[in-house]
């Protein structure tokens, strides 16, 4: 059995410790925390201006303005709950198959296996990639991925907070309940910018999993690739149990080079629309700080980027892991409990929601993997 080099030992080690990077472990949860801050700079803001007599008049004419405001925001905040999106409809669906289209443009395993013979390296196809030491994996991927992804996420995650919490903050600032934003533009800024992020999740993850010689468009790395992003976006302690644990079991069948007879694309589209369905819940549970007038702006690019930071990481892990454990299955003796990245602190179930990619591949009459 091959002994692994000094380099890929050192990064066996490294990802092994890797908890993620700040932003994503410190803002995950970031809506429910800027709502509840913004609330209580409000309430500070008031108890200052009362305890200045001064301030007297500007408190009674704040306080008119505060009434005005409460009726439409809480107007808003109420057309927003109704119109929450119906992820059991057709509308994600329909925009994650548009987004879909488009969102592998560019993605090629020939463009990888190019570079790397530019580098020098004895490949002929991606699969090749699979026996080179991880440092020469290293020299061609580069680190785009872990800026350009997010960025795109944020501005779409921006644009979405604009849409529903803007419109709240004009009638808010013009008394006009009128102004605020409807149940059709809250629900259509939901699902549109869920499908944006499911389709950047998609192809971050697509994009990494060529890099380490894997091809994306074969079914079995399909389900692998949902399962990336499942753990790249679970939040609470039940939702991420649920998730690395589907992470782990593929990965030993793929390791073990189970073969995957039952597995096609029909039951890969199947478990694929299910989880699309599930990922719009959850996306939702955790963004509905975006319905906080202004604010919701800066909560819906913030809560976006930490997301595909989260996903970009954790595709790394999940693939650095898979490329090492499939030339030195010795490591798996000496891996550590839970060496998994760690987004954030757990928040509770009732916030986010339990994925199970193969426990959907199994009602979708897939193969039971154990």
């Amino acid at each position: 059995m091959a002994d692994p080099s000094d380099y890929e030992l050192a990064a066996w080690r490294d990802f092994q410790r890797f908890k993620g990077r700040p932003l994503s472990r410190g803002t995950r949860n970031v809506g429910e925390q800027m709502a509840s801050r913004a609330a209580g700079l409000g309430k500070r803001a008031t108890k200052y201006l009362e305890d200045h007599p001064r301030a007297e008049s500007a408190v009674s004419r704040g306080q008119e303005v505060a009434a005005r405001s409460a009726h439409v925001v809480g107007t808003g905040a109420r057309i927003a709950a109704d119109a929450l999106p119906d992820w059991s409809g057709t509308a994600l669906g329909s925009a994650r198959r548009t987004v879909g289209r488009i969102s592998r443009v560019g993605l090629s395993s020939k463009r990888v296996v190019s570079i790397h013979k530019k580098r020098g390296h004895d490949v002929a196809s991606l699969s090749d990639l699979r026996r080179l030491d991880l440092e020469q994996i290293d020299a061609v991927g580069g680190r785009g991925a872990n800026w350009y992804y997010p960025v795109a996420a944020a501005l779409s995650g921006a644009g979405a907070g604009l849409v529903i919490s803007g419109g709240e903050l004009v009638a808010a600032a013009s008394g006009g309940a009128a102004a605020a934003p409807s149940g059709a533009a809250i629900a259509g800024a939901f699902t549109g910018d869920a499908a944006v992020v499911l389709g950047l999740a998609s192809r971050s993850v697509g994009h990494i999993s060529l890099l380490y010689g894997y091809d994306p468009e074969e079914p079995a790395e399909k389900l692998f690739a949902m399962s990336v992003v499942n753990a790249g976006t679970a939040m609470s302690a039940t939702a991420k149990t649920s998730a690395m644990a589907d992470i782990s079991r593929l990965t030993q069948a793929l390791v073990r080079g189970k073969t995957w007879a039952v597995l096609n694309e029909t039951v890969v589209a199947r478990v694929s629309v299910q989880f699309a369905k599930a990922f719009g819940v959850r996306l939702t549970k955790q963004g509905l700080g975006k319905v906080v007038p202004a604010v919701g702006i800066l909560v819906g690019g913030t809560l976006n980027w930490a997301t595909l930071e989260a996903i970009v990481d954790a595709a790394d892990v999940a693939y650095r892991r898979r490329f090492l454990l499939e030339k030195y299955p010795h490591l798996a003796d000496e891996e550590a409990p839970g060496s998994f990245p760690d987004v954030g602190s757990a928040v509770p179930d009732n916030t986010d929601e339990v994925i199970s990619v193969l426990g959907e591949l199994a009602e979708a009459g897939g193969p039971d993997i154990p």
